[in-house]
């Protein structure tokens, strides 16, 4: 069908631009396109077996005129549904397919045809079977159980309150083609069935993983602060609380700094916020390049950050901070603003057997002050 096709073997297509949102026009659009190409599909469908349904009557199986009724039969109900497609109809319905009602016309069509014409009763016994297929592909479990019971109750009462002869002919060498075209036709429209359907899945698992990968950055997002890229003060708090735990159920040592950069109000002040904003970016980016893979470091707020130290006595970690102190000092500042430097103080505190978070957070803090007090640019030790 060439790239016409495309939105129908397509099976997300038709998908709504948002959950609970009214369609927009270019998803109203695509739907009709769609329904539009389905009926192309149908229609193709009813004017092969009416070809098929001549060369029986060649064969002289069945009258000449069962094969053009039967194409106008299929063709008027294919314009009546592409006439309420395009009024908009459709429109009006969850389903806007409109599979229940659409399946059970083509139904009844084939058992009608096949009460009509028993003589050539196995083709459209065998296209009952393809519009059952390809309506359960559109079909809710609900909406299947409907057609099913329709198209079992119309077998029903074909085979059990008539007795017309339905015959499968093969007497003479037209006959045994037209039979053959029958059986080969219907199973190449359930293989195509068959692609449709793979298409259906192997598109849900491509847009599950697309989901997977959205909510893993959603989730990342989440954890992260906007500015800097280092966790936000509920992410490191998290952080915290687990190391705290797992330290003493292990009985591992475990450290943290509060870290607060010297005077930066002047900074945002003398040099501008996105000034300010580029310092904190370059600060977490050093921070980040200097710490071990195990350290979680976050932004506590403001200006001031916590960095969780995971296994690491008081003595390693001061000296891991005097190390980040001395880098963040060396750093050329300047080259964001002539004469800028840039320096932190830090308190560093080491966790006590049965500490909660608040009061070892409120050692770190303490310490951070006296830093302070002592002139900035240096680390203190709870």
């Amino acid at each position: 069908m060439g790239t016409a096709a495309s939105p129908f073997l397509n099976p997300t297509a038709d998908r709504p631009d948002g959950v609970g949102h009214k369609p927009t026009a270019g998803a109203l659009l695509r739907r009709a396109q769609q329904r539009r190409q389905i009926q192309d599909v149908v229609g193709v469908s009813y004017v092969i077996d009416a070809a098929i349904l001549l060369v029986y009557a060649h064969a002289g199986t069945t009258s000449a005129a069962i094969g053009p009724a039967f194409a106008i039969c299929g063709l008027v109900s294919i314009i009546g549904n592409i006439l309420l497609s395009e009024s908009g109809f459709n429109e009006r319905f969850k389903d806007h397919y409109l599979v229940v009602p659409q399946s059970i016309i083509g139904m009844m069509i084939m058992l009608a045809f096949t009460y009509i014409a028993p003589e050539v009763g196995v083709m459209f016994l065998c296209t009952l079977f393809v519009v059952s297929a390809f309506s359960s592909l559109r079909s809710t479990p609900r909406q299947t159980a409907v057609v099913w019971t329709a198209m079992a109750l119309g077998v029903s009462g074909l085979f059990l309150l008539t007795d017309k002869p339905i015959a499968l002919p093969h007497g003479n060498y037209l006959e045994r083609f037209a039979t053959m075209a029958v059986f080969i036709l219907t199973i190449g429209r359930c293989m195509f069935i068959g692609i449709f359907s793979s298409a259906m899945r192997e598109s849900l698992y491509k847009s599950g993983l697309a989901l997977k990968e959205a909510n893993r950055r959603i989730e990342e997002l989440a954890e992260l602060d906007d500015l800097t890229g280092s966790f936000n003060r509920r992410c490191i708090m998290r952080f915290l609380d687990d190391e705290i735990a797992r330290a003493n159920r292990v009985n591992a040592p475990c450290s943290i700094a509060l870290i607060d950069l010297d005077w930066f109000k002047r900074i945002n002040d003398t040099y501008g916020h996105p000034t300010g904003d580029e310092v904190l970016r370059t600060f977490a980016i050093t921070v980040f390049a200097n710490i071990r893979g195990v350290d979680r470091f976050g932004r506590y707020g403001g200006e001031e950050f916590l960095l969780v130290l995971p296994d690491t006595s008081q003595e390693t970690a001061a000296h891991m901070l005097e190390r980040l102190r001395t880098i963040i000092a060396d750093l050329d500042w300047s080259a964001f603003a002539p004469g800028m430097q840039v320096t932190l103080s830090a308190g560093v505190a080491t966790l006590n057997p049965n500490e909660t978070s608040d009061s070892f957070l409120a050692r770190a803090d303490s310490a951070l002050y006296k830093a302070k007090a002592q002139g900035r640019n240096r680390i203190v030790s709870a």
